[in-house]
């Protein structure tokens, strides 16, 4: 069994490698990744150099790359790689367009033309659009697409252009839509290890408008089993919600983080709300449950002492990414250098 997983080396591709490797469900794992700013070679460090994978730096807009990394006898594709943060979407959509939807294109075509048995596309609950806070309704798969950033359309386009190729050409593809990820390696831009990190640090902690906004929260972990389980219990043209049956409003995680990490409240900065910022995101994963026999693990409530632990137990890590790469954008958004 030889697998592809584009995105490989960013933080759910990476766990999802590290756990396939682990646990032996692929006998041979090729990576590429075109480590831009999110893809960081040490998130697959855990799993060294052993037998049953290999990496490729390469980009999947350039078909040359992608040949070359699926030759002729890769029985699937795991499609991670994306630009994947809104608030560099807002600052500016060209390459989420060109990573999103011309990557995807050009990887649906060599998969096409290299007769891969299965094509597994990770999407996004952001396509659905925003819920209303009084609202008791969540997002199912037949939900009508009503992407709100730049970063969610060019996902939407990049799952229309799946489901176009298994309609049209016969490409056996699944599309999984999770809701918000939490766990180990996540790039510190992210709400949940922004806020540990700058907390660990004693820095502000920048939460948007009046921090109502309410997220459904999965483990990474429960995530990529569920990815996993798409691949091989998947109907070919089906799409399955992946959510954690918790939504919590950022202002209560972050004042969970607060008190867990013993600092001032007083950390917490509301900062200018983001541009059509989605009020709420809440995702039914009762097909996929009911199809694929997946469900999700314990509630971020009980999983945030452990994630507060690694992260303080990898500050070279997190530091190492604040100092360099991701320097330029914290101090443009937030207005000041990382640390």
């Amino acid at each position: 069994m030889r697998w592809v997983v584009t995105g490989g080396a960013g933080f759910i591709g990476s766990h999802f490698v590290r756990t396939a490797v682990t646990e032996g469900w692929a006998d041979h794992i090729v990576v590429l990744d075109a480590l831009t700013y999110a893809g960081n070679l040490e998130n697959l460090e855990p799993i060294g150099y052993k037998d049953g994978w290999e990496f490729i730096r390469g980009d999947i807009c350039n078909p040359a790359d992608v040949e070359a990394a699926i030759g002729s006898d890769t029985d699937a594709i795991f499609h991670f790689a994306a630009e994947s943060h809104v608030d560099r979407s807002i600052l500016s959509a060209a390459d989420f367009v060109r990573t999103n939807v011309l990557g995807t294109q050009v990887l649906l075509d060599v998969a096409r033309q290299r007769g891969v048995k299965r094509f597994v596309h990770i999407s996004t609950d952001e396509v659905y659009g925003s819920l209303a806070l009084d609202d008791s309704a969540r997002f199912t798969e037949t939900t009508p697409l009503n992407p709100t950033s730049p970063y969610a359309a060019s996902k939407a386009s990049a799952d229309h252009l799946v489901l176009a190729a298994c309609r049209t050409h016969g490409l056996d593809a699944v599309i999984t839509r999770c809701s918000n990820n939490y766990g180990p390696y996540q790039f510190p831009e992210k709400f949940i290890p922004l806020f540990i990190t700058n907390a660990l640090d004693g820095t502000p902690l920048p939460l948007y408008g009046d921090g109502r906004n309410v997220r459904d929260w999965v483990h990474v972990d429960d995530h990529i089993r569920g990815v996993y389980r798409a691949w091989k219990h998947g109907r070919s043209g089906a799409v399955y919600n992946f959510g954690g049956d918790c939504e919590r409003a950022n202002r209560d995680i972050a004042a969970r983080i607060v008190e867990l990490l013993h600092v001032d409240p007083a950390l917490i900065q509301r900062v200018a709300d983001r541009p059509a910022h989605d009020i709420r995101y809440a995702t039914d994963a009762s097909l996929a449950k009911k199809e694929l026999g997946w469900i999700p693990g314990p509630i971020i409530d009980e999983r945030l002492p452990e994630l507060i632990s690694w992260y303080r137990d990898h500050r070279d890590w997190w530091q190492n990414i604040k100092a360099g790469a991701y320097r330029d954008y914290y101090e443009r958004m937030y207005g000041r250098r990382g640390s």
